[in-house]
């Protein structure tokens, strides 16, 4: 993949982040705030960053189709899209829109490339923490402009360090994950925001994440740049994740051999 496409991308993500999303952070009126489900909240911030965003990715690839968090919650038919052929663009203008609404952090800008029904690129920004991890299929995971490479992290299994989010898990798999988390080093609650886990595994702040939701634009684009610096992304039962399918249950680790001690750990019966 050029280059120049993922440093466009780059730009249009902290153009709209400057441009939307931090100056309405901690300014939001109520109005500014609905929601779209039950327990589940938006912003003008995310509605107006997904407009900005996706007229950007359109202009790059012309002829592209964009399917957005808030464009599927208007349109659910939108996912049929993500099996097309050609570009067809993810876009996530708020993940953690939760930690925004309330003015906390982290919250992050997401978006992921998929080239014939493949995923072929992603790019994560935490705008807060001044944080951009860019990067293809085929030419690796930059961080901020540098190499990542997770499979150089390998700690034994007692200092493993990494998040679970139970709150969604069926309640056998919950009372499990639990208890198998006491053989790692430490098991994090999570920080309501996907794109922040998976920056964290790129820095080495942690090595695993688990998840029971897989909303497609809330993980397209971290598993394929974790996978791209060398990490594994798979169901619970070792299937490859896609963005295309709609199972549940997902296990990111920083690399294979952490993925299938954390496995063992937390889901083995």
């Amino acid at each position: 993949m050029a280059d120049t496409l993922l440093d466009d991308v780059g730009d249009l993500l902290r153009e709209a982040a400057d441009q939307v999303v931090l100056p309405l952070f901690r300014k939001l009126d109520d109005a500014d705030v609905s929601e779209k489900a039950p327990g589940e909240v938006v912003t003008v911030a995310d509605q107006r960053a997904e407009e900005l965003l996706s007229a950007g990715l359109r202009r790059l690839r012309p002829g592209s189709m964009v399917v957005g968090e808030e464009g599927v919650a208007d349109d659910p038919a939108l996912l049929r899209h993500l099996g097309d052929g050609g570009d067809v663009w993810l876009v996530d203008p708020v993940d953690g829109t939760a930690n925004f609404a309330a003015g906390r952090r982290p919250f992050a800008l997401m978006v992921a490339l998929l080239t014939d029904g493949r995923p072929n690129a992603g790019w994560i920004l935490d705008p807060l923490a001044d944080t951009l991890a860019v990067g293809s299929a085929d030419d690796g995971t930059l961080l901020n402009g540098r190499p990542v490479d997770t499979t150089a992290s390998l700690p034994p299994l007692g200092e493993l360090r990494g998040a679970a989010m139970t709150k969604f898990l069926p309640s056998e798999i919950r009372d499990r994950v639990r208890a198998g988390g006491q053989r790692l080093g430490e098991l994090l609650p999570g920080q309501h925001c996907a794109g922040r886990e998976y920056l964290d595994i790129l820095t080495g702040e942690q090595q695993f994440v688990l998840f029971w939701r897989t909303l497609p634009w809330d993980h397209a684009p971290g598993t394929l740049l974790v996978r791209a610096a060398g990490g594994v992304a798979r169901r619970f039962d070792g299937a490859d994740y896609h963005p295309s399918d709609d199972g549940r249950g997902l296990l990111v680790a920083a690399n294979e051999q952490i993925w299938d001690e954390v496995r063992d750990a937390l889901l083995s019966p």
